[in-house]
């Protein structure tokens, strides 16, 4: 039997595909996943959607979403007090990461770099690649807050084409204060590839667990229209299965979103199953809240036992540090939980389940510890 030998890119030898690991064990907190599923009134109503939209499955889906993007625009409006969105404010995709993804080939490309910070969300440099854009991080400070005259200098050393921000930052929980994102969406004005204003996203994926108080980059998206804000809906909606992400940006910006996607790139059946989900807001969000009350539980009693927390503004917590993370990390899979080995050395990130996986969490992190 003859060998292949298959073109595949120079930059793509040896590379692995992402993926966190799939156990099959009691307790799974390491994918940030909201542990409640749909409840049966929404699971009804995405399933007479679906039934509906399956009638029409022989023709393609309104490639455009107007209604969808209507309805996301209203949730906004209601969510984060974000004024003035319409439906060409709006944009959706399969999932946040294909959402990225269109922003890049918008925007990035072969001789063009995008700006982030470390550390931050694990796939922003795989989106970089796939788009030929070149990537380049800055650094965080110790307590992961950002430095602005850092910032300022990255921004006019590389003169990016995208600068991603995220808020609530993945792997660390923390949120950017509104003043930063506003002091570094003024400082990519004009210092673009040309002299175009650098666009900057701000992915708010976990943005409904924040804290009470923490204002949405929504809020400043009128005074800024090189500004793009990215949500999904797999982690507050408890949709992660469905695969819906979207953002809110300018019309001119969105418009040139519409040019890179690929024809009829959002089913009938995820606009279909989306729409339903947002009818359910107001039940699924009350679901959000007792996440955040496990959340803040969670963070004091690791701070009780002597482990630096970042103050989290997620559904998940990091925390730390230890000498032999991999250590931990096993005798915590050993004993039927899983969580997540990622971030700085030293650190675990668990993200928060129901209140009896949380305490599974906390019993078996008590033994491996020797607490």
């Amino acid at each position: 039997m003859s060998v292949t030998r298959l073109p595949i890119r120079a930059d793509l030898r040896g590379v692995h595909p992402y993926g966190a690991p799939q156990l099959d064990v009691p307790v799974l907190l390491n994918v940030n996943e909201n542990p409640y599923p749909p409840s049966p009134a929404v699971v009804a109503d995405i399933a007479d959607a679906v039934a509906a939209a399956a009638t029409g499955l022989n023709r393609y889906p309104d490639r455009d979403f107007p209604a969808l993007r209507a309805d996301l625009a209203a949730y906004l409006g209601a969510e984060s007090g974000a004024t003035g969105l319409t439906v060409d404010h709006l944009w959706a995709a399969n999932g946040s990461n294909e959402v990225m993804l269109h922003l890049l080939q918008a925007f990035g490309g072969p001789g063009r770099t995008a700006l982030s910070f470390a550390p931050t969300y694990s796939m922003y440099p795989e989106y970089a690649r796939d788009t030929f854009t070149g990537w380049v991080t800055g650094r965080r400070e110790s307590d992961f807050t950002l430095d602005l005259p850092h910032v300022r200098a990255m921004i006019a050393e590389h003169r990016p084409c995208v600068i991603f921000l995220a808020s609530p930052n993945n792997p660390t929980g923390t949120a950017l204060p509104i003043d930063v994102v506003e002091a570094i969406a003024g400082a990519a004005r004009g210092a673009g590839p040309g002299g175009a204003d650098a666009v900057v996203v701000v992915d708010e994926a976990y943005a409904e667990f924040r804290r009470t108080g923490t204002p949405s980059a929504l809020t400043i998206l009128p005074r800024h229209p090189h500004l793009a804000v990215s949500r999904t809906m797999s982690k507050a909606f408890a949709l992660a299965g469905a695969r819906v992400g979207y953002l809110a940006a300018a019309p001119d910006l969105v418009d040139a979103l519409r040019v890179v996607r690929l024809p009829y790139h959002l089913s009938a059946v995820t606009q279909a199953v989306a729409r339903a989900a947002l009818r359910h807001s107001g039940s699924l969000l009350a679901r959000v809240a007792e996440l955040r009350d496990e959340r803040d539980a969670t963070v004091a009693w690791l701070r009780g036992h002597g482990l630096e927390v970042p103050g989290s503004d997620a559904n998940f917590a990091l925390f730390g540090t230890f000498d032999d993370r991999h250590e931990v990390w096993q005798g915590l899979l050993d004993r039927g939980v899983l969580i997540r080995a990622t971030g700085p050395d030293g650190w675990l990130r668990v993200s928060i389940g129901t209140p009896g996986e949380m305490v599974a969490f906390r019993a078996a992190l008590e033994e491996v510890l020797g607490w």
